[in-house]
């Protein structure tokens, strides 16, 4: 086995699904950092969930906007819902799994925030929860997904945006959606501060 070419066809496999992706995604991606750049400036927060790898997406977008993403500026409300483990167990223990986001959403949204809801099947079942506790509290939701949306691209409301990236291995779909929050990160920044 030559295990340096199997990396280098990640590498191209990776940098081909991202340019693949880049005309599809362009425009809600646009349209995203618009709704949370809108919700920001209206004293609204961005609340981010997910499991796996997209629970690291979550806290890793969080973590940019509270601190700094490339440029100085004052902190951005974001929280994500995925790092707080005595929250999490007490409502998996206490109800199921399925509401660990939900009940955190209905607890802290209001309406005008944003729901950054991360699933690369789609098919998450406490993400879904999550969006609809979302639409309860009258929040907009961004879904990052792939492989074609899944349920959750289907229970989305005019006004929410889907990325969803059009592959269908997790990898790549990961991959892509890193690329995604940092140009939401860049894309709030510029509409809050302007470009450089």
């Amino acid at each position: 086995m030559d295990l340096a070419a199997r990396v280098a066809r990640h590498f191209s496999d990776s940098a081909q699904t991202k340019l693949a992706a880049m005309n599809s995604l362009s425009e809600p991606i646009a349209t995203a950092a618009e709704l949370m750049s809108r919700c920001l400036l209206a004293d609204g927060k961005i609340l981010a969930c997910g499991n796996g790898g997209s629970a690291a997406d979550s806290q890793h977008f969080a973590a940019e906007l509270l601190n700094r993403f490339e440029r100085e500026r004052p902190g951005l409300a974001a929280i994500a819902l995925t790092t707080d483990s005595s929250t999490l167990t007490s409502i998996a223990n206490d109800y199921d799994y399925q509401q660990v986001f939900s009940k955190q959403v209905l607890a802290l949204g209001k309406p005008g925030d944003v729901l950054l809801a991360i699933s690369t099947s789609g098919g998450s079942r406490n993400v879904l929860a999550a969006v609809g506790a979302a639409h309860e509290r009258s929040m907009k939701v961004v879904a990052l997904t792939g492989r074609g949306g899944g349920e959750l691209g289907r229970v989305l409301g005019p006004g929410d945006v889907h990325i969803c990236v059009p592959h269908d291995v997790t990898a790549r779909i990961q991959e892509v959606h890193l690329l995604t929050l940092h140009c939401l990160c860049d894309g709030i920044d510029c509409l809050l501060l302007g470009t450089e």
